[in-house]
């Protein structure tokens, strides 16, 4: 199963769909039918100007139908209800206020409509050492209504993120010497700029990995905090994991207790050492076009405020 095969497998492509930021590298491309609309920070002109020194296909980028400068996503395409899905890739973690964001999209889809989210799992990309979130900040930056990461986000991020042998994103079979990527200065500066003048820093603010967002999200219906739940999963390949959420997902078939024993199991994960790879590994070739990978290692200050 490819990963368009995933992000799709419980939408109806046939369907009315909105995506959102997805730059460089759309997976539901106007030119190949689909009915589709695309929310970006800015223009396709705007996004061509910012990527033409980056060695990426131009031709890929969509023309943006709502560019988005902050407001609720239902006042910007000035309609509710009104989608059969929503596809956001990379997007989620770097939210301010992942509940927001969640019920943002909630409020643009059909009463049986889908939101199909792909995820960076923090054990393979630079997030590798960073804890994973809990239920607590996310409750409290939406209830704050977070619209920049705060400095000891900032801090947490600069002082932890790594590369595996030069590389910000990797599968369970790369073995590499681990390196930080930023310094204890940038960290310092960062929290500098954000208390004194507001900046925003386009940063991983959440790290999960399979089991624990799927908990989150568990635990975030249960309080009456999203209507969301889970339609359905499929565990990490590469460095990414996908989940489909819906008002009439049925919801994880886990309960908490075995959720978080997977969770203990996830962060225990270590290949073994003598173990090889069954096959060449196609999804990191995929994912030289993402927009994660080719902004993740710096800091750009105009992306999802």
């Amino acid at each position: 199963m490819t990963r368009k095969d995933k992000v799709f497998h419980y939408l109806r492509k046939d369907g009315l769909g909105l995506e959102i930021g997805p730059s460089i590298n759309p997976i539901a491309p106007k030119k190949e039918g689909y009915r589709v609309h695309i929310i970006d920070h800015m223009s396709r002109e705007g996004l061509v100007e910012k990527y033409k020194d980056h060695k990426v296909n131009l031709k890929k980028i969509e023309d943006v139908d709502f560019v988005w400068n902050g407001q609720p996503y239902a006042e910007l395409i000035g309609k509710s209800k009104f989608y059969d899905w929503i596809i956001a890739s990379h997007v989620v973690e770097h939210t301010p206020d992942l509940v927001g964001f969640l019920n943002d999209c909630e409020s643009l889809l059909k009463d049986d409509g889908i939101l199909s989210l792909a995820v960076p799992d923090k054990r393979f990309c630079f997030d590798r050492f960073r804890p994973i979130t809990g239920i607590a900040r996310v409750i409290d930056s939406h209830i704050q209504k977070n619209v920049i990461h705060t400095p000891g986000v900032a801090a947490e991020y600069f002082l932890n993120v790594v590369a595996k042998g030069g590389r910000i994103a990797w599968d369970q079979y790369h073995q590499a010497d681990y390196t930080f990527v930023h310094t204890i200065d940038h960290a310092r500066a960062a929290i500098d700029q954000i208390r004194a003048k507001g900046v925003y820093y386009d940063i991983h603010a959440w790290c999960f990995t399979p089991h624990s967002f799927r908990l989150l999200m568990h635990d975030l219906h249960s309080l009456g905090l999203t209507p969301l739940k889970e339609v359905g999963f499929f565990e990490t390949v590469g460095c990414e994991f996908f989940i489909s959420l819906s008002r009439s997902g049925e919801g994880v078939k886990l309960d908490r207790l075995q959720l978080l024993d997977k969770i203990e199991k996830d962060l225990a994960w270590e290949r073994p050492r003598n173990e090889q790879p069954p096959e060449p590994q196609p999804w990191l070739a995929r994912l030289k076009g993402n927009q994660f990978v080719r902004r993740a290692a710096g800091v750009l200050s105009s992306r999802f405020r």
